[in-house]
């Protein structure tokens, strides 16, 4: 007979974070995320530290092809945070709004991503793709005006770039919502960094 189930806090993750790995790619994984973040972010310590190294390396591959996109770094961002916002996923908004504080983007216009349809903030451009991206992530589907307004601001490339970016966010909101992994603070840290 199986143990019985414990209670489970509902801000803490579903599986206890592995604070020390026992693995030497793991451990220098750990290592490379404390000195880039400060700390060893908890989807590490709870997914990634859990599954074959293959998984950590995947979800490495899709950071190295994001960086072969071709639209502006500020659209990609977007995109991104407005998948992790429609998905709730806590830890991808931070770790999302941590990139752009780095980047120096426009805060203001993230801060206003919920208000995009009507923000002077965002261009038609944004507006359509953040449309198209909504109903991708909201209703699994398009219709075909939308879809149209997005071919009015970008090319066949930067629409595949698009969907590239709304279904890799996908990958990593879904491991995170699935274990209960939440904000890891990184955008208040990153925030107080930039404000000195």
């Amino acid at each position: 007979m199986p143990p019985p189930p414990t209670a489970i806090s509902s801000d803490q993750p579903f599986l206890t974070p592995i604070e020390n790995p026992s693995g030497l790619m793991l451990k220098f994984l750990y290592r490379m995320t404390r000195r880039q973040y400060g700390r060893v972010l908890t989807p590490f310590k709870v997914f990634v530290a859990r599954m074959p190294l293959a998984f950590g390396k995947f979800v490495g591959k899709i950071s190295q092809l994001d960086k072969k996109l071709t639209l502006p770094r500020e659209t990609a961002m977007l995109v991104r945070e407005q998948v992790a916002r429609l998905n709730v996923c806590l830890f991808c908004m931070d770790i999302g709004r941590y990139f752009t504080i780095q980047a120096s983007m426009n805060q203001a216009k993230f801060d206003a991503l919920e208000q995009y349809r009507t923000s002077p903030l965002f261009t038609e451009a944004d507006r359509a793709a953040l449309d198209y991206v909504t109903e991708l992530t909201r209703d699994r589907k398009v219709n075909p005006e939308t879809f149209a307004r997005l071919r009015q601001h970008f090319s066949e490339r930067h629409i595949c770039e698009i969907v590239w970016l709304v279904a890799t966010e996908h990958v990593y909101n879904i491991s995170n919502i699935g274990l209960n992994i939440h904000s890891d603070l990184l955008c208040d840290g990153s925030r107080q960094r930039a404000a000195v």
